[in-house]
């Protein structure tokens, strides 16, 4: 299994939170949407885990605080998992995402994503 970090936060910033937190090593790629010049929701945003990871859309399960991010990530063609942290009311979206759990702990308890891509 390969991780990745994907976000709209710039590079340096993204670098520097891994260091302090101590995790430098543990992820395989760690992308900021300043390479493609667009934001999140932007499909091109995500299209750079395809990349990195060297995988296609639906072999990719991402997790994100947001509903929104989780939504346009099922958009995008990946399996999305939204982290409900704080019990949120649904946003406005035309989709659920595929799985909500309200803790990241609950992840270990979903069904393995199999790959279909």
């Amino acid at each position: 299994m390969r991780t990745a970090i994907l976000s709209n936060g710039t590079a340096e910033w993204l670098y520097s939170a891994v260091r302090c937190n101590g995790l430098d090593g543990m992820f395989d790629a760690v992308l900021s949407a300043d390479a493609v010049q667009v934001y999140k929701p932007h499909p091109a945003v995500y299209g750079l885990a395809e990349r990195a990871l060297r995988v296609s859309a639906r072999q990719i399960s991402f997790q994100s605080s947001n509903g929104w991010d989780a939504w346009s990530a099922s958009a995008y063609g990946m399996r999305a998992v939204w982290c409900n942290r704080s019990g949120q009311a649904p946003e406005f979206l035309p989709e659920a995402p595929e799985h909500t759990i309200f803790a990241l702990g609950e992840i270990l308890q979903l069904p393995p994503f199999l790959s279909d891509g």
